[in-house]
């Protein structure tokens, strides 16, 4: 295991989660990091580490730390330079040094930067409306919200906050959900649940009472037909044991789900200037079909050209306008993803309602 994680392997939800260890320790909460790989960054795993106690009250990385050589009067010199300091560890043994610097996050100078969360509500589904139930605000259609998840990294205990976890929230359109309204609840209730979850879990739930916290919100507003609960639950635990945050947790629901479009990778927290966790960002839509025609739609139109998605750390995700929406040429578009998905559904139940049927027979000449 990486050296930083530690014995109890703290799930550090951002880099300011340093100051439990510092509750511990003063010295063990300075960190340090390298590119050991020369990909530009340092958030491979084994490129940050927390850094040792060195007698004197000092501390040194021990990523690439080498023994000191001493001379013939018993002086200890640094083989890596003359730069590089040696120092004897706090129980006897020969002096080190390493070529990587410590820092303390938290405090003026620490050499941590890190990006705020992106924070997007999206699109209200109920805007404005005047005395006679006229929409009087901007009518955005298929609108999405910029979210972000996070790859392995320093503030992630090294895990992919971003791996797909499969299928879990089905598309509203086309289902038995009763109305717009409902469709629209799905990504809302996925919002809700994974924040509930992540808030019980932070006050002191076990990662089981905070995943039934998150399902009781998750499923408020929506057809249980259009959210496997087991799962999500399942999903839930997993994720809130890997260190990932309730943002992490609601894209890895969508985005494995098939409603969202990953814009591209950046980075959320740098320390010394090495990049220590990146993450991704998307644009995440209440339904599949959504997704897909914002994709095949965009192209198309004038408004957003030179726009596209934006940038990977502020995604453009918003709605078609009326007027764009209208102009829209669907027989450009290839919606056999969508069509596939629809058939499959069908097929489910088809199956599903032979196997009741067979059952309910069973059960009668059983009589």
């Amino acid at each position: 295991m990486n050296r930083w994680l530690l014995p109890h392997r703290l799930a550090l939800a951002s880099l300011t989660g340093f100051t439990a260890v510092l509750a511990c320790s003063p010295v063990h909460a300075q960190i340090c990091a390298a590119d050991r790989n020369g990909d530009g960054d340092a958030s491979g795993e084994g490129e940050t580490s927390i850094c040792d106690a060195m007698a004197g009250g000092g501390a040194q990385c021990p990523i690439d730390r080498v023994a000191c050589v001493a001379d013939a009067a018993g002086t200890y010199a640094c083989p890596l330079g003359v730069q590089f300091a040696c120092a004897a560890p706090t129980v006897g043994a020969t002096p080190t040094c390493s070529p990587h610097a410590c820092t303390l996050p938290g405090t003026p100078g620490g050499g941590v930067e890190t990006e705020p969360v992106v924070d997007d509500p999206g699109t209200p589904a109920n805007g404005p409306v005047d005395a006679a139930g006229n929409c009087t605000g901007t009518i955005e259609i298929f609108s999405g919200r910029a979210v972000r998840c996070r790859t392995a990294g320093l503030s992630t205990t090294f895990t992919n906050c971003c791996k797909d976890k499969g299928r879990i929230v089905k598309d509203g359109s086309g289902s038995a959900l009763s109305s717009a309204g409902a469709t629209v609840a799905v990504a809302k209730g996925v919002f809700t649940g994974m924040k509930a979850a992540y808030t019980a879990f932070q006050a002191g739930a076990t990662a089981a009472q905070a995943a039934s916290t998150g399902a009781r919100a998750l499923i408020i507003g929506i057809d249980p037909t259009s959210l496997a609960i087991s799962v999500a639950i399942n999903l839930m635990v997993e994720v809130l044991l890997q260190g990932c945050d309730s943002q992490d947790m609601e894209v890895g629901m969508l985005k494995g789900s098939g409603m969202c479009h990953e814009v591209g990778e950046y980075c959320t927290s740098k320390i010394l200037g090495f990049c220590v966790q990146k993450a991704r960002g998307q644009c995440c839509f209440n339904t599949r079909l959504g997704r897909i025609i914002q994709e095949q739609g965009r192209p198309q139109l004038k408004s957003f050209a030179g726009l596209g998605w934006g940038t990977p750390k502020k995604p453009f995700c918003r709605g078609f306008t009326a007027e764009e929406f209208q102009a829209l040429d669907f027989s450009r578009m290839d919606l056999s993803e969508y069509y596939t998905e629809i058939e499959a559904r069908s097929q489910g139940s088809i199956q599903s309602n032979m196997k009741e049927r067979i059952n309910a027979y069973s059960r009668t000449m059983g009589k």
